[in-house]
């Protein structure tokens, strides 16, 4: 069969997304017209121009620092040969074919990309901008509402608990990471977390369900199995709760033990006086609604002495693309074990620093620690 004859310039002017391709030395070769819409210039204005020549009278304008972030990553893909993807980049799209109304700040995912020539060297840069400012504004009003809808630090009593949340830095949507404290008759602490799956304002709106749904199941008389059963009830009539992970567990600081039962989740840690770290693993059961046997949830207690700490976590503390979980809890369990001595707070900080990636971190984080 004849092959067809392709017409590439009509390819590139159809690629989805705003596209540019430069040359080594960084002088635009050709654009899109999606890519000359976004940043609001004429393809006359455009090709033959020296990419780092922009913004040069106007040092001091916000886009200035945009075009030299952007002209450092195409000279490193350019020398390297290394597809580069950027962080995100905020642009004010000002030009005099933008019109007025839709001149607001963007938000800019770039990716630069090598392309060889028949011996291997850099020909051509192909530059990838992809608008991801609803997503970037959708985040935000999530990341709002989760947070509107966690407890705040507080002292239970007179037990001072350190609890922490941190998003991910590189992905674009939060997660459904939540925790919750529940003060109970005696000297009683409920205290669980939980992760939903998904992102974005659904992940956000099914977790303020679960969290309150099990803050009140949590303060019946039946231990955490119990509530857990009935936060699994209840569950099975919220969308996008099924396969929810939650550890859940209650401190008796008279009795000196904790109960707790965990749904899929990862285990508690508890760190005593002397340093050494437990998991509490002894039960366990699957997600929310991914039981096959629909029984009693299974539940284990365990002692403690004055000195130690309970530390809840998701799975954004320790878990690592590519890596076994149990390297994770070794690391947990390793960071705890060189700052036992700290008090909740430095101890919380501690383990932050110790355990997410300098770069950020690609999944949500909630942590908890419980002094006892």
């Amino acid at each position: 069969m004849k092959q067809p004859e392709i017409d590439y310039r009509a390819v590139f002017q159809a690629l989805p997304g705003a596209v540019a391709l430069l040359t080594p030395e960084l002088y635009f070769a050709d654009v899109n017209g999606q890519w000359l819409r976004m940043v609001g210039r004429s393809r006359e204005g455009v090709i033959g121009h020296y990419m780092p020549d922009d913004y040069a009278d106007a040092p001091n304008h916000p886009n200035a620092a945009v075009a030299r972030n952007i002209g450092e990553s195409l000279h490193r893909v350019a020398r390297t040969g290394r597809t580069e993807t950027m962080e995100l980049q905020r642009f004010d799209p000002t030009g005099p074919v933008v019109r007025p109304r839709t001149v607001e700040t963007r938000f800019w995912s770039i990716t630069n990309i090598p392309v060889p020539d028949a011996d291997g060297r850099v020909a051509m840069l192909l530059h990838r901008v992809a608008d991801v400012t609803e997503l970037i504004q959708a985040r935000a009003v999530a990341l709002s509402l989760q947070e509107a809808m966690l407890p705040a630090p507080r002292a239970i009593g007179h037990h001072r608990v350190a609890v922490r949340y941190r998003p991910a830095v590189r992905a674009l949507e939060v997660g459904g990471d939540w925790y919750d404290l529940v003060e109970l008759p005696g000297d009683r602490l409920g205290v669980a977390v939980g992760d939903v799956v998904g992102h974005g304002l659904s992940a956000a709106t099914v977790m303020g369900q679960l969290r309150s749904a099990l803050s009140a199941a949590s303060r019946s008389f039946g231990g955490p199995a119990r509530a857990l059963e009935i936060l699994e009830l209840y569950a099975d009539s919220v969308v996008g709760a099924e396969n929810t992970t939650v550890a859940s567990a209650v401190v008796d600081w008279d009795a000196h033990h904790i109960t707790y039962s965990v749904a899929g989740h990862l285990p508690p840690a508890l760190l005593r006086g002397d340093g050494t770290v437990e998991f509490l693993d002894r039960a366990t059961d699957p997600p929310l609604g991914a039981r096959c046997d629909p029984g009693p949830w299974p539940q284990a207690t365990v002692s403690f002495t004055e000195g130690a700490f309970l530390v809840l976590y998701t799975d954004g503390l320790i878990e690592r693309r590519n890596e076994d979980i149990d390297t994770g809890l070794d690391r947990l369990a390793a960071s705890l074990t060189r700052h036992h001595g700290a008090g909740a707070e430095a101890l919380a900080d501690a383990l932050l620093a110790d355990l997410l990636p300098t770069t950020g971190a690609d999944d949500d984080t909630a942590l908890v620690i419980v002094p006892l």
